[in-house]
């Protein structure tokens, strides 16, 4: 069983702005023309838009 299984799936939302201040280590990246919140602290966090 990896990491991702058990921090569960990465959530897909239309905006991340709000999903940034639930937790003080979220990151906003971009990668691949696409926008991730990550989270090395608490992989739950997790989440990519669109």
């Amino acid at each position: 069983m990896g990491i991702e299984e058990r921090a569960g799936p990465m959530k897909i939302k239309n905006s991340l702005k709000a999903l940034m201040s639930r937790h003080r280590d979220n990151r906003m990246v971009r990668r691949k023309g696409r926008v991730y919140i990550i989270n090395k602290s608490a992989p739950r966090f997790k989440a990519r838009q669109g």
